[in-house]
């Protein structure tokens, strides 16, 4: 049996399930795509920012951090530009920029978890369907034959699997992202605290020579 067999004999809701798996499975590449430690937190530009802030070269790394698209140079250069205003500015900057780019991370890995949800009570709607169908044939023919109720019964059986072989994949498939999306939120946090060091840390010796 084919494919558009499978779904012709699946009837109505096998359309919403294939759909969700369909747009599932591209959520789940874009997002892996997008979650790239590289892409986030690139490790050669938190070292190179780094060692600027370490150089006392203030300007500079704003202007690095401006021009870079990583959700992590953002953060910085969030705090980097309130440095002027003192070191709880810049925590409270930087800490803000990162709540909002912790949700940009998290964009979408939900609509995941209401996939999972919904397939299998969709394949539950057409295993209902497929069951009336049946209950119709016998109330109408109570001499039915097998093959007058194997439409209806197909069509139940057909959904439900449909429904739970998309599901299950859907629930790893947000459990993978969910994961690599805190785990980069927790080394963005880290990185954060370091650049704040960092900072403190400049301000504290230029203090001292000043003195």
């Amino acid at each position: 049996m084919s494919a558009v067999d499978l779904i012709v004999r699946g009837g109505i809701f096998m359309y919403p399930i294939i759909f969700c798996s369909i747009l599932g499975l591209a959520i789940f590449i874009e997002r892996l795509w997008m979650l790239r430690k590289k892409r986030v937190i690139p490790v050669d530009f938190v070292r190179y920012v780094e060692d600027l802030l370490k150089k006392r070269k203030l300007s500079e790394a704003i202007f690095v951090c401006k021009g870079n698209p990583s959700s992590i140079a953002k953060i910085f250069h969030e705090g980097l530009k309130n440095s002027g205003r003192g070191m709880w500015f810049v925590k409270e900057a930087i800490e803000e920029r990162g709540e909002q780019e912790a949700v940009v991370l998290e964009k979408r890995v939900g609509v995941l978890a209401t996939i999972a949800n919904l397939t299998p009570l969709l394949g539950l709607l057409g295993t209902v369907s497929g069951m009336i169908k049946t209950f119709n044939v016998l109330a109408i023919n109570d001499m039915a034959t097998p093959a007058q109720l194997a439409g209806g019964i197909a069509e139940a059986l057909i959904t439900t699997a449909t429904g739970l072989c998309v599901a299950i994949p859907m629930l790893v498939f947000h459990r993978i992202l969910k994961d690599r999306a805190q785990s980069l939120i927790y080394q963005m946090e880290e990185s954060s605290l370091r650049i704040i060091d960092v900072m403190e840390n400049s301000l504290a010796r230029l203090e001292r020579q000043r003195r």
